[in-house]
């Protein structure tokens, strides 16, 4: 892992890290579709990439952060995606943080951008931190959510030094 010019953590997983954040991704889609659950907030695209890009997002949380990472799925009603974080994998970097009108103001929201086997962890606010009207956007014709660009991140360091 190193440092980026803007205070995010480069994490490159491993040949093994990958195969088991595909599994875990495919195994969510399958539980989706088992389930007949359709993709949320008006998503139209390829959940199965959704899901694998995802679990890889969260495995490279968990690495930067020296966490335990359990690879769940269907859980994301209860508790975070790593720990009590919730993960959002962004699939470029220039893209900002995403927190929906929805989510736990309580909950401490990760962005991580990039995909398998490179990403970026960047930063991360509680929820009520992230429903800024300033940064509240309807993008795509979907619902309208919140996007905060990553100068308006706490530091990914912060996370290293005790605030969870």
């Amino acid at each position: 892992m190193t440092m980026t010019a803007l205070k995010g953590v480069v994490v490159s997983l491993s040949p093994f890290e990958m195969m088991l954040a595909s599994q875990v991704g495919m195994r969510r889609q399958i539980e989706a579709i088992q389930k007949g659950l359709p993709d949320r907030h008006g998503y139209d695209g390829d959940g199965w990439n959704v899901h694998i890009e995802g679990a890889g997002g969260e495995m490279a949380v968990a690495k930067a952060l020296n966490r335990y990472w359990n690879g769940s799925f269907n859980t994301f009603q209860a508790g975070g995606d790593v720990g009590s974080l919730q993960v959002r994998t962004r699939s470029r970097e220039d893209y900002d943080l995403l927190v929906r009108e929805s989510d736990r103001d309580d909950d401490i929201f990760v962005l991580v951008t990039g995909k398998i086997p490179r990403f970026v962890v960047w930063g991360w606010l509680y929820g009520r931190q992230a429903k800024q009207p300033e940064w509240r956007k309807d993008y795509g014709g979907r619902p309208a959510a919140y996007f905060i660009p990553k100068e308006g991140l706490n530091p990914i360091s912060h996370l290293f030094n005790g605030v969870l």
